[in-house]
């Protein structure tokens, strides 16, 4: 038994010596290599839908050690990107068509290169929403779209017009020379081809002062009123015929108070009453009812410019002398004391026949203007 023991222990240590030769796992023979190449090579390409333009390449293959990607766009550093087995690269391109050249290497060191067609496309802006705040000839605007990448606006009132570029966020403001109406359009850029615009029909009016008359589309002829039922409207002349022949008037309808009336800011600050230009108001009235003969309109001059004089001293009423027939009625505004020269005044108010409650009285005026 003991010799049997022997014998099995000088084979194992035969066995062990040959095994033994070259280190475990390593050998000289690295031929593999000359034959090992990449395979299933593919890209992936994705693409935002955000018209941001950046494009994510995330390259796949088997036996890769490296990507090399040429993004056909860009100079420099910013033209190409390595990336490992599973890595990604992203550029930012222009709306366009490009190839994208990826050059792969293999754990041999063999290279390959394959191209792929990149197509780049904005989308057009969506809900595209328009704000404008207007302040009688000035005008600002602003908008916000899903997918824009910046805005050009047309204000409308030149011809061949180069549209005035806005950054998303930002606003732009346009002066208008004169008043009319004009069609305000907003183009949301998409930064490639596709667009969404917006038309806006403005109308830019005046303020009005003195000389005043109703003809004037585009002047904003603002009578406030005060007491409950008093109405004012630019209405077609009642009887256009003697001192007046004009289009349009102004209908003064009273309220049920007898202080009911209207109150009118004159251009403030840039078109007062200015006294240094006369002080007498001139303005033609047509009173349609007989009985309304010898009932008085008030003008009313307040809000002067320095505070002086006070409300409630440049007040004058003069009685209605005709009924069917336009005549011409003088507001003569020297005689009253305490009104120094020049003085300007920033607001007209009118009342009529305040001396008894009772609303429906009913009075035309037009051509109001300072003299001497």
């Amino acid at each position: 038994m003991n010799k049997i023991k022997f014998l099995y222990s000088i084979a194992f240590l035969l066995v062990l010596a040959t095994g033994c030769t070259k280190k475990d796992g390593i050998d000289s023979d690295l031929s593999f290599l000359n034959s090992a190449s990449s395979s299933a090579l593919a890209k992936v390409f994705t693409i935002s839908t955000d018209n941001s333009g950046v494009v994510r390449v995330s390259p796949t293959g088997e036996g890769v050690s490296s990507y090399t990607i040429n993004f056909g766009h860009g100079t420099g550093a910013a033209a190409s990107a390595t990336v490992t087995p599973g890595g990604n690269a992203t550029h930012v391109y222009p709306e366009g068509s490009y190839t994208v050249s990826i050059l792969t290497t293999d754990i041999a060191g063999k290279t390959t290169t394959t191209s792929y067609p990149l197509a780049v496309t904005y989308r057009a802006p969506e809900n595209l929403a328009v704000t404008m705040s207007q302040n009688v000839h000035d005008i600002s605007v602003s908008a916000t779209s899903l997918y824009a990448a910046s805005y050009l606006v047309y204000f409308g009132d030149v011809t061949n017009e180069v549209g005035t570029a806005m950054a998303t966020g930002a606003t732009v403001k346009h002066t208008y020379a004169t008043s009319g109406n004009y069609n305000l359009k907003v183009v949301a850029l998409s930064g490639g081809a596709a667009k969404t615009e917006k038309t806006s029909a403005i109308v830019v009016t005046d303020p009005f002062g003195l000389p005043l008359d109703f003809e004037n589309a585009f002047v904003n002829y603002f009578f406030g009123t005060f007491g409950g039922g008093q109405a004012f409207a630019t209405v077609a002349n009642p009887s256009a015929t003697g001192l007046n022949t004009s289009a349009k008037v102004g209908k003064f309808t009273r309220g049920w108070e007898g202080w009911s009336g209207t109150y009118s800011p004159m251009g403030a600050p840039n078109n007062p009453i200015d006294f240094s230009v006369g002080k007498k108001i001139k303005v033609l009235v047509y009173n349609p009812d007989a009985a309304l003969i010898g009932a008085k309109l008030n003008v009313e001059l307040e809000w002067a410019i320095g505070g002086t004089p006070s409300n409630g001293v440049a007040v004058l009423k003069v009685p209605v002398t005709k009924s069917g027939a336009w005549e011409e009625l003088v507001f003569d505004f020297s005689g009253i004391a305490g009104i120094p020269n020049g003085t300007k005044f920033t607001q007209l108010v009118l009342r009529f026949n305040d001396s008894v409650d009772g609303a429906g009285a009913v009075i035309y005026v037009d051509n109001f203007r300072l003299t001497n």
